[in-house]
C-alpha cells in the first residue's frame, strides 16, 4: 500500500508576493464557484474529464474556443494554467459537496414532516469564499534548488515572477520517500511549504496459527493497556502505558480554565485561547506518546496486527456522583480517536495492520468466562464472580484480542462447519458475549 507523509517547511524570508498569490488564487476559486453554481445543471450530468473539460471551456479563451461564456482571463490575466485547473477542480468539489449536503437536508426535512415533527434545522448555504491554498506543481510553478532553497512562481501584483526562498530542512529519514508537489500554506503571519512524501509499504500477512497480535484497551486510568496474544489464547506479553505527569498537568490546566471562566462569566470554547492552546497541546502530546509506545511494543513482540475497540459510538456516563462528574470531565478531553488514527498511520509505515472489534461488554465480562464483573469506585479493578480480583483494563484487552481471533477463525470455515462450532460453543454465535475463555474453548473443539 502507499504511505503519504507531509513535511512542513517554514519559509524564512517572507515576501508580499506570498500573500498576494494566495489571495489571487482564492479570488479565482470564489469567481469559479459563482460561475459553476449558475451552470450546475449542465455540469452535473457529466462525469470525470468531461466535467473538467466542459467547466474549463466555460471560462477559458483559446483558439478553438474564442468566445467563452464567462471571461475568466479578463480579471485573471496570465493566470497559470496549473493554478486555473486546480481552482476549477476545487470549485467543482465545493459545489458538489454543497449539493450533496442540501439533498441530505431535504431528506431529513421530508422524513420529519412525514412523522409530524418540527424541523428547525437551517439548509446548508453555499459559501463563495474558502480558505484554500494553491499547489505549486514541480518544474512549472516550483523548483527545488537545494535542501534549504526553493524557487516559486508568484504574483507580485502586476505579473507572475520567480522568487527564491530559504526554508528549514526537515527531510531526515525521508530517503525512501518520493517528494510530491508542495502547497503554500499561511498560518498566522508565517508561511510554510507543505511537501507530501510518498512511498510503498508491504503489509505483513495476518497469520492466525503462528502469528501474534497486540490487543489494546484505551482507558482513562491508564492511557492504554496492551496484551500480546496468540491464536490459541496464550498471552505472551503485557504493557501498561500511562503519562501521570502530563495528566496531572492537564487536570491543573482544566481547573485554572474553570476558575478563569467563572471570573470572566463565559463558557465559550472561543474565549480564553491561551488556556485552550495549552490544554490541547498537552492532550496532543499524550495521544502521540501513547500511539508511539503501542507501535514500539508491537514491533518488539513481532506483531502483525494491532486490535482496538470500536469507540465511535461511545456515550458519556450519566449521574451526579462526584466520580462520574470527574469521569465526564476527563472523557471530554479523551482523545481515543486520535490515538487510533496515529497508531494506524505509524503501524502502516512499519508494515503492520490495525483492526477494530465491538466494544460492547469487553470490560463488563470476565475473561475466564465466569460472567459479569463488578468494578471498584476508581474503575481500575474488576472483581469476578469467583472472587478473583484483576486489572479491569487488562481483562478488557484479553477479550478484545479474543474477539478478533474468533472473528478471523470463523471466516476460514464453511457455513456448515461454522454452525457445528456454534452448537458446541454457544457464545461464538453472539460476538458481544465472547471472551478469552470462548476462544480457548473454540480452539479445543477445533
Amino acid at each position: 500500500m502507499k504511505i503519504t507523509r507531509t513535511m512542513k517547511y517554514k519559509i524564512k524570508n517572507n515576501s508580499k508576493s506570498l500573500k498576494q498569490t494566495i489571495d489571487k488564487y482564492r479570488g479565482a476559486v470564489s469567481f469559479l464557484v459563482k460561475v459553476y453554481s449558475t451552470e450546475w445543471d449542465s455540469i452535473s450530468v457529466l462525469n470525470g474529464k468531461e466535467r473538467q473539460n466542459f467547466a474549463e471551456k466555460l471560462i477559458h479563451k483559446t483558439k478553438d474556443n474564442p468566445d467563452p461564456v464567462y471571461d475568466f482571463g479578463a480579471e485573471y490575466y496570465k493566470f497559470p494554467s496549473y493554478f486555473r485547473r486546480s481552482a476549477i477542480a476545487e470549485a467543482l468539489g465545493i459545489i458538489s459537496s454543497h449539493k450533496s449536503n442540501y439533498a441530505n437536508w431535504q431528506k431529513e426535512k421530508s422524513a420529519s414532516e412525514d412523522e409530524g415533527l418540527d424541523f428547525d434545522k437551517k439548509p446548508p448555504a453555499l459559501s463563495h469564499n474558502h480558505f484554500t491554498f494553491p499547489v505549486f506543481y514541480k518544474g512549472n510553478m516550483s523548483k527545488r534548488l537545494s535542501d534549504k532553497l526553493v524557487s516559486l512562481k508568484l504574483w507580485n501584483g502586476s505579473d507572475w515572477i520567480w522568487e527564491e526562498f530559504k526554508v528549514s530542512a526537515k527531510d531526515k529519514g525521508m530517503k525512501d520517500f518520493k517528494e510530491l508537489n508542495p502547497s503554500l500554506v499561511k498560518r498566522g503571519k508565517r508561511f510554510f511549504l507543505h511537501f507530501p512524501y510518498e512511498t510503498k509499504v508491504e503489509l505483513k500477512e495476518a497469520k492466525l496459527k503462528d502469528g501474534v497480535i497486540v490487543a489494546v484497551d484505551l482507558g482513562l486510568t491508564n492511557s492504554a493497556v496492551c496484551a500480546a496474544m496468540k491464536s490459541d489464547g496464550t498471552v505472551t506479553c503485557r504493557k501498561f502505558i500511562n503519562q501521570p505527569v502530563e495528566k496531572d498537568r492537564l487536570w491543573r490546566r482544566l481547573c485554572r480554565l474553570k476558575k478563569a471562566q467563572i471570573k470572566s462569566c463565559t463558557n465559550s470554547n472561543n474565549s480564553l485561547p491561551n488556556y485552550w492552546r495549552k490544554i490541547n497541546n498537552i492532550n496532543q502530546h499524550i495521544a502521540q506518546d501513547t500511539a508511539n509506545q503501542i507501535v514500539d511494543f508491537a514491533k518488539k513482540v513481532g506483531a502483525g496486527v494491532i486490535v482496538f475497540e470500536y469507540l465511535d459510538d461511545f456515550k458519556k456516563p450519566k449521574g451526579k456522583a462526584s466520580w462520574k462528574m470527574k469521569q465526564r470531565a476527563r472523557l471530554q478531553h479523551w482523545m481515543h480517536k486520535r490515538v487510533v488514527e496515529m497508531t494506524g498511520r505509524r503501524a502502516h509505515r512499519n508494515g503492520m495492520r490495525y483492526r477494530r472489534v465491538s466494544a460492547r461488554n469487553t470490560s463488563k465480562l470476565a475473561f475466564d468466562g465466569s460472567g459479569e464483573v463488578t468494578r471498584n469506585n476508581k474503575q481500575d479493578l474488576a472483581v469476578f464472580k469467583t472472587g478473583k480480583v484483576y486489572h479491569a483494563d487488562l481483562n478488557a484487552a484479553y477479550n478484545i484480542g479474543a474477539r478478533y481471533y474468533i472473528r478471523e477463525l470463523l471466516k476460514t470455515f464453511s457455513e456448515k462447519k461454522r454452525s457445528q462450532l456454534e452448537a458446541k460453543v454457544p457464545h461464538v454465535a453472539v460476538r458481544t458475549k465472547c471472551t478469552l475463555a470462548t476462544l480457548i474453548r473454540l480452539c479445543e473443539v477445533m
